[in-house]
């Protein structure tokens, strides 16, 4: 079967290929004219295309760097020159849109590169199960619909996981240079460079970890308590970082030490991180970001992550740790009590679907956001289950990445659990296959409902006269 994997690779990745296509021409027909927040990317990007480079040319309601604008003028430009097209041609809306069509082609190919990096190979099904897992990767709902629309996502999503590929593979500077070209898309994108150093550290920490436990293991009686396996690693962490050689192999992450100078110099200089117009985009402590988080992914994993017998482990957990569950539960319903936040643009743009799951969930009774929190509880111990394959070091940095990308956001948007979201898929133990077409299944019968609901379902506000869609 192994000796077939190319053949598999080439069959999936033509067949989305040839589908997307023909998405892109029904979009392309629907929507003639520039929607939601392409009013802003696609007439700077025709600016750009024109050779109007200048800050007077630059829209001030644009909060992310001109990466995607400079890629797309690369891209598309040579079309000039070589098969003679005009500007006009080469500069219109469908061409632009076409370039998140091509970064999602990179992506589909990164998405396969990164499985076979990550995942261990020792298996007979392991081939099918990985592009299967590809496959289904390459059309998450989320991230698949904006491939045919003219936002950041798809060239943030190769640029983020093309760096962590170079990471995986020890080519660190690589690495830190792509993570700048995906800062450049999205500012927040930082992160996850920060990411790429953290899993060196987590590497070096883990061998470190294995080799003091087998030292350990005859020499000193086991420390026991409800928290011993945690005062075990911060001792271990203490006395690790008090050994300058071992701080000097940390040396490794001067890529990425340089990468957070610049991101620092350009806070600085810029006043902070958004750029244009801070006024939607102010960072505030949004802690039940994390619990939506964990909620979306339970929905988008289901297959993986919810099943009759880790309800049941769950259950038993929670009744052997009552104590610590029912402390994990009175700050989780502090947390939402005092740190919920609804953005104005969550309560008035009927456009999203979020605006209807918080409409009709949240804002129907008072209590709900509580009564959701032992759901979020499991949600997020589901999720870390998942992950008990990977080190408690490389979790330890996945979840501070998470936590400090996701919660100073105030606007609740699905855009924003995309990156998250697929680090955390691709990391978790390749599932069987059943399950992967049971997954690859509902993502297809949930994209067929949102391209329809897009295409064909338009409505008008009374105030205006425009077409509106609606859309993740």
């Amino acid at each position: 079967m192994a000796q077939h994997e190319g053949y598999y690779f080439s069959a999936a990745l033509s067949c989305t290929f040839l589908v997307s296509c023909l998405l892109f021409s029904a979009f392309s027909r629907a929507l003639r004219e520039p929607y939601m927040d392409e009013i802003f990317h696609l007439p700077q990007a025709q600016r750009y295309c024109e050779g109007h480079f200048s800050l007077s040319q630059w829209d001030p309601m644009i909060t992310t760097l001109p990466g995607l604008y400079l890629v797309s003028v690369g891209v598309v430009k040579p079309a000039i020159w070589i098969f003679g097209w005009s500007e006009h041609v080469v500069c219109s809306i469908g061409m632009l849109r076409f370039v998140n069509l091509l970064f999602s082609v990179g992506n589909f190919y990164l998405l396969y590169l990164l499985f076979r990096k990550v995942q261990p190979r020792n298996k007979v099904a392991s081939s099918i199960q990985r592009v299967l897992s590809t496959l289904t990767l390459a059309v998450f709902p989320t991230l698949y619909f904006f491939n045919f629309l003219y936002y950041t996502e798809a060239g943030s999503m190769f640029f983020t996981l093309f760096a962590y590929l170079m990471c995986l593979y020890g080519n660190h500077k690589t690495s830190a240079f792509l993570g700048f070209c995906g800062f450049m898309f999205r500012q927040t994108n930082i992160i996850w460079a920060v990411f790429c150093a953290g899993n060196v550290i987590a590497q070096k920490l883990t061998e470190a970890w294995k080799t003091e436990l087998q030292k350990k293991e005859d020499r000193l009686p086991p420390i026991k308590g409800p928290f011993a396996e945690f005062r075990k690693i911060l001792q271990f962490l203490l006395a690790y970082s008090m050994s300058f050689k071992n701080l000097s192999m940390l040396l490794l992450t001067w890529p990425y030490i340089l990468l957070g100078f610049l991101f620092c110099a350009f806070v600085v200089v810029n006043g902070g991180i958004v750029i244009g117009d801070r006024s939607s985009h102010e960072a505030c402590l949004h802690f039940p970001q994390l619990f939506y988080f964990f909620s979306f992914t339970l929905f988008f994993s289901f297959p993986h992550l919810l099943s009759p017998s880790k309800i049941k482990t769950f259950l038993s957990l929670v009744w052997k740790r009552r104590i610590l569950f029912f402390v994990v539960t009175l700050v989780s319903v502090f947390l939402v009590w005092k740190f919920t936040y609804a953005h104005k643009y969550l309560l008035a743009d009927n456009r999203h679907y979020t605006f209807y799951v918080w409409k009709r969930v949240f804002q129907r009774y008072e209590t709900v956001k509580y009564l959701l929190v032992p759901a979020y509880i499991f949600a997020g111990w589901s999720i870390a289950d998942s992950l008990k394959s990977k080190s408690i070091f490389w979790n330890l940095m996945f979840f501070i990445c998470l936590f400090i990308v996701i919660v100073p956001q105030k606007l609740l948007e699905f855009r924003y659990f995309i990156l998250p979201y697929i680090i955390y898929r691709l990391n978790i133990p390749l599932p069987p296959t059943s399950r992967l077409i049971c997954e690859l299944s509902c993502y297809a019968v949930v994209n067929f409902i949102t391209f329809f609901i897009f295409l064909n379902k338009t409505f008008q506000w009374p105030n205006s006269q425009d077409i509106q869609r609606f859309m993740w």
